[in-house]
């Protein structure tokens, strides 16, 4: 073998395409079962993401564990890629309503330490049904007609982000 192949399949061919096919299945597994990565695209998330920003959604997660307030998740809108990343402020059964740009859940306004700025946003109370969560980004400062926010069922969060 001349030193052009060497470098290409190592000296042990056979051993460099178990490698190179552990390497692919890991990969396929890796990325398509357990991590999302998701570009930041848009504003509604700053300061927390920002445009640009690369991501990873443990697909997983919901598997083993319940989602949980606070949790910046994944929301599916259509088929596998279409997705929003939002932050989970209130799980099914809760009352959530926005006073003053201010996040009200079950009667109580919530302290948010992400958030840096507020606009003025009013949300009369709505109680989550059985299968609902309230989702909405952190940029508040943005008026409340230009962003996405509301409820998503269960089936529709992929999942937590890792990092």
């Amino acid at each position: 073998m001349g030193l052009l192949g060497r470098v290409i399949a190592g000296r042990n061919p056979r051993r460099s395409a178990i490698r190179v096919l552990v390497l692919i299945v890991g990969a396929f597994v890796v990325f398509g079962q357990l991590l999302m990565p998701i570009r930041g695209v848009g504003v509604s998330m700053a300061p927390t993401i920002e445009e640009g920003d690369l991501i990873f959604v443990n697909q997983a997660a919901y598997r083993f564990r319940e989602p949980a307030r606070g949790d910046i998740v994944a929301v599916r809108i259509a088929g596998r890629s279409a997705v929003y990343v939002k932050r989970l402020l209130a799980l099914p059964g809760d009352r959530v309503a926005f006073v003053d740009g201010v996040l009200w859940r079950n009667g109580v306004p919530v302290v948010e330490p992400y958030v840096t700025k507020r606009a003025g946003w009013h949300l009369d109370e709505v109680t989550l049904g059985p299968d609902d969560y309230f989702v909405v980004g952190d940029n508040r400062g943005m008026a409340m007609a230009e962003h996405e926010f509301g409820t998503a069922t269960r089936t529709r969060l992929i999942g937590p982000r890792i990092f």
